[in-house]
């Protein structure tokens, strides 16, 4: 497949790669493939090395530290971003944290107060946090995308805080898409199938739960986070333009199946 032209000249944030197999990563690469200029952030040091040789292999000129859990260092981040565009086209959120622990043991056996709101406020308010920073620097027909999961909105073995968590963050993806309607910005969500990530290898028998959703749908070509990326290239295009406030499955339909 050749090279297209769908995000060309379009300036796309994206946030959340840490290593090849981040949903963030193959978002990337498909936007770049669509002709993009991706600015890119890390975390911390130890995601560093890997995003920066990523974007010199991708030609990506901009590399930025966010810490969306300090207001200081989102602000700082779009502060910096502003040196080099005055604009941005669209903004990609795949970010999501709860402790390692809470995906191990039952729902009400393992969660505290403080996983659960660390969990929400990484998961889902840091994506109202960066949609309102941002907000100046947004053109017309902007984009703002994040990830959710099935988990949001049924029960998935051992998923625990972090279902709540993604059904915040799809609730919040209808309430910035209403506040932005004004300005012809918008903002969806794409929910995922059980995917092979780096984060999901922390969930107790991921393996089952992956293996029992394959047998599930219909259709046996397994989802991938480059089939994620070309969604959400498409849904940050203005062939997208009247797609928002959605929530976009992509998993193969397995939300349809009981």
């Amino acid at each position: 497949m050749k090279n297209t032209n769908l995000l060309f000249n379009k300036k796309i944030l994206i946030m959340g790669i840490r290593n090849k197999f981040s949903i963030a990563y193959g978002i990337a690469k498909s936007m770049i493939f669509h002709k993009a200029n991706l600015a890119i952030t890390y975390f911390n040091n130890k995601d560093k090395k890997f995003v920066k040789n990523f974007a010199k292999k991708n030609n990506c000129k901009i590399v930025l530290k966010c810490d969306v859990f300090s207001d200081d260092s989102i602000q700082n981040l779009f502060f910096k971003l502003s040196k080099y565009w005055k604009k941005l086209d669209g903004l990609v959120h795949s970010i999501a944290f709860a402790p390692s622990i809470q995906f191990s043991k039952n729902y009400l056996d393992i969660i505290d107060r403080r996983s659960f709101l660390l969990s929400h406020e990484i998961s889902s308010y840091s994506f109202v946090a960066l949609s309102k920073e941002c907000k100046n620097m947004l053109n017309k027909n902007s984009s703002l995308l994040t990830i959710s999961y099935l988990g949001s909105n049924m029960v998935v073995p051992n998923y625990n805080v972090m279902g709540p968590a993604k059904a915040s963050l799809e609730s919040n993806v209808k309430y910035i898409d209403y506040y932005f309607k004004k300005y012809d910005i918008r903002a969806n969500a794409i929910s995922i199938s059980p995917m092979r990530t780096t984060s999901s290898y922390s969930i107790k028998n991921f393996f089952k739960i992956y293996n029992s959703s394959k047998k599930k749908v219909l259709n046996k070509n397994n989802i991938n986070i480059f089939q994620i990326g070309n969604i959400a290239s498409f849904l940050c295009s203005d062939m997208s333009i009247g797609i928002s406030g959605q929530i976009i499955h992509t998993n193969n339909g397995l939300n349809n199946i009981f």
